[in-house]
């Protein structure tokens, strides 16, 4: 039996097709959905309590392993992780899993109609005998490609991401620049597609003629994707990811790609990026939960506030640190941070008393050198019953290039 975690854009249509060549299916996700020919459990523990195979496809490292956590694939079984996550975050959840339960990274290059079609390009890194357990089933998606050891599927999809997704902000740079000097847009695809470029070019000549079309990779997880691929030598994918950024604050986030064409196109100069992950709950007030602004991201105070706006844990600062700790990194994951990457933080408690409870929580959420901090009491905060708020500012990954971002 397969477990299958996650019916986003890409997870509903690989379900399917898995259901529709005779293997038995559970899925679970977040929000309710129906997929013909699978049975959908209540959580993700149901959905993998009896199953051989446990395949995830989320959105980013933060969800796999939060999503994970909870499923608890039984003994012997095995996971196939199919998000983009990076090789770190793999490791890292190889380090999680018990060790009697297999992994195996397999991440897709594809969007929505190859996984539909089964014609998508699976990148499988896995230990051999983990590799033979799920190779038939992975052939239902597409081709397999075996990258090597365990990282090397997600290793692979981040550097062909780090070249295809800079190339179409490239393009759409280039038809922002031929605009203003009044070259015809169809003119320049004509002549672009007899160059190098050519296959890229006519790949968006229906969005640059059209308009973008229904997402089928969302600019928003492309922004994700170059974050966590950001490395000291990409200097033009770190340029692409801003642009990227920028275009998310505008509200494109869930647009396809090609829709960084007309943000461009009307683009200003680079300003900070203001951010709202959606894998915490919405800002309590008229502010964003964190602004990205040249190598820094500034992480606004967070505190035990559930997605209705109710306290977690009243008078319970064990509960409530942890809360805490849990949105901060969410919203880091989000842009490939974690909290090894704090540089500074600053703790705002309402009561001294409790510094023990909640230095007892850092302490295990932050495991490396410690960053610069401050700690002070305050009378109160800005709702009754919370005890703790806390705000970081974090270096982000990639590097700063000469003469800024």
């Amino acid at each position: 039996m397969i477990a299958f975690l996650g019916l986003g854009r890409m997870g509903v249509p690989m379900a399917r097709r898995l259901a529709a060549a005779g293997h038995e299916v559970t899925a679970w996700n977040r929000t309710a959905k129906e997929v013909p020919g699978v049975r959908m459990a209540a959580t993700a523990a149901e959905a993998a309590a009896d199953a051989d195979l446990v395949v995830t496809m989320l959105r980013d490292p933060a969800a796999v392993r939060e999503v994970l956590a909870a499923a608890r694939p039984r003994a012997g079984a095995l996971v196939v992780e199919m998000s983009t996550i990076g090789p770190e975050a793999v490791a890292r959840l190889r380090a999680s899993l018990p060790g009697d339960v297999g992994l195996v990274d397999a991440p897709v290059l594809g969007s929505v109609g190859p996984a539909a079609d089964g014609t998508l390009l699976v990148l499988a890194g896995g230990a051999p005998a983990d590799l033979d357990r799920c190779r038939e089933v992975l052939r239902v998606f597409g081709t397999v490609r075996e990258a090597g050891p365990l990282g090397a599927g997600a290793a692979m999809k981040l550097a062909v991401m780090s070249a295809v997704v800079p190339a179409q902000v490239l393009l759409a740079e280039t038809l922002a620049y031929a605009a203003a000097q009044g070259v015809d847009r169809a003119a320049l695809l004509d002549v672009l597609s007899a160059t190098p470029l050519g296959g890229l070019a006519e790949r968006l000549r229906p969005a640059v003629l059209d308009g973008p079309p229904p997402a089928r990779y969302a600019l928003g997880l492309a922004a994700k994707d170059l974050t966590l691929a950001a490395h000291d030598t990409q200097t033009l994918a770190a340029a692409a990811r801003d642009r990227l950024e920028a275009a998310v604050a505008e509200g494109l986030g869930d647009a396809d790609l090609t829709a960084v064409i007309p943000s461009v196109a009307a683009s200003r100069p680079s300003r900070p990026v203001r951010l709202n992950p959606s894998s915490v709950p919405a800002p309590a007030g008229a502010y964003s939960h964190a602004v990205r602004s040249g190598g820094l991201l500034f992480v606004s105070g967070q505190a035990a506030l559930d997605e209705h706006g109710e306290v977690v844990g009243e008078g319970d600062i064990t509960r409530q640190a942890e809360c805490v700790f849990d949105y901060l990194e969410r919203i880091l994951a989000d842009q490939g941070c974690t909290l090894d990457d704090v540089v500074n933080i600053r703790s705002h408690l309402t009561d001294m008393a409790d510094l023990p409870g909640y230095a007892d929580v850092r302490r295990r959420r932050i495991t490396g050198p410690p960053p610069s901090s401050t700690t002070v009491e305050v009378p109160r905060l800005f709702r009754p019953g919370l005890l703790i708020e806390v705000d970081v500012v974090a270096a982000l990954p990639a590097p700063v290039r000469p003469g800024g971002r």
